[in-house]
């Protein structure tokens, strides 16, 4: 009887946490989705006075993803402004791409914070993960995308069955409803709007929180000892993000160990590829609790295109390793490659979002 309630003693704060990140996002999601509604027709102006045409969206929620450093938010938002006819078919397509091409940022951040603490190695050496995650994000997702934008109709023809098949028959966050009203009523759409982010942005991480206080170290026994074996540590990296729903925690996890040289870019690059397929996953969700069958179709074409791409790497995995080392290497060791990556990775969507595209 004293091991149990110990045991719920130690576990209660998580489960706790939890529970509370999950209701903070479901209802961060559901309150985003009735603002968007109520505001659907100046929203609908405003996004056709500033973010006309395809590319521009695709560069406003890369750059976005940046600010926020989480691409997840970014995509849920995405997903809210096309449930109410804010966004086009395309435009939604660009944007949950936009939300991976900026969604290493956090990585980056993670491995200056590691840095900071430790200075055993230079800032290059400590945001290293990072220059990996986005070396492989854009390798995938590039391709991804320009191939996906060419092929969207057949596309949203070949996987139209998919959103319908997951649309909800009830309605589980109708309970949310009157809150959301409530609150909305209260004070006002445009602050109903940023307080729908902010309950988002607090939900994830405080899920991310709660899962940096659980001791990873039989995660790492038991799974990270596996990473010699790519197609082993690709399932690994689609199941760790798709069950956490946190990129932040299933790279983050591994940038102390790659930092000090407990796994090899050989190891770590399947579980990254792995990671970029799994954090799709919450976005497929998202579309589904805000009943959007077309947003479900349109995430898993993204979802099946950058999939099919990553395979494909794996099958040709020594070549294409060959080629990321050279470029990561040059990008660790010279500071002015460094500093060059660093700025394009700024000035690209930028140019983007301002150039009439």
């Amino acid at each position: 009887m004293n091991q149990v309630l110990e045991r719920i003693r130690v576990s209660g704060p998580y489960w706790v946490g939890g529970i509370l990140s999950l209701t903070m996002f479901l209802f961060g999601i559901h309150l985003l989705g009735a603002v968007t509604e109520a505001a659907a027709a100046p929203l609908q102006q405003l996004f056709g006075r500033y973010v006309a045409g395809d590319a521009r969206a695709l560069g406003v929620s890369w750059i976005a993803t940046y600010a926020l450093a989480n691409g997840s938010v970014i995509a849920a938002l995405s997903v809210s402004l096309f449930k109410t006819g804010v966004v086009t078919v395309s435009q939604l397509f660009l944007m949950v791409a936009g939300s991976r091409l900026g969604a290493a940022a956090i990585v980056v951040l993670i491995g200056a914070l590691d840095y900071l603490q430790k200075r055993r190695y230079s800032v290059g050496e400590a945001i290293s993960l990072g220059l990996l995650t986005f070396l492989l994000t854009h390798s995938v997702y590039v391709p991804a995308t320009i191939l996906g934008y060419l092929l969207l109709p057949w596309l949203r023809g070949l996987f139209e069955c998919v959103g319908e098949g997951l649309e909800l028959s009830s309605q589980p966050l109708a309970v949310l409803e009157p809150m959301t009203t409530t609150l909305i009523d209260a004070i006002g759409v445009a602050p109903g709007f940023v307080v729908a982010v902010i309950i988002l942005v607090a939900g994830l991480n405080l899920f991310d929180r709660v899962l940096k206080r659980v001791n990873t170290a039989w995660l790492r026994q038991r799974f990270f000892r596996r990473f010699q074996h790519k197609w082993v540590a690709l399932g690994l990296g689609i199941f760790i993000t798709s069950i956490t729903t946190s990129v932040a925690f299933s790279l983050g996890v591994i940038v102390p160990l790659y930092n000090r040289g407990y796994l090899e870019r050989r190891e770590v690059t399947p579980y990254v590829l792995g990671a970029n397929i799994g954090t799709l996953f919450d976005t497929v969700v998202v579309a589904v609790v805000l009943k959007s069958p077309d947003g479900v179709t349109l995430v898993v074409s993204l979802l099946a295109v950058g999939t099919l791409i990553t395979l494909g790497i794996l099958l040709g995995f020594s070549t294409y390793l060959e080629t990321i080392d050279v470029v990561h290497t040059r990008l660790v060791e010279d500071q002015r490659y460094l500093v060059a990556f660093l700025i394009s990775l700024v000035v690209v969507p930028v140019v983007i979002t301002v150039l009439p595209f």
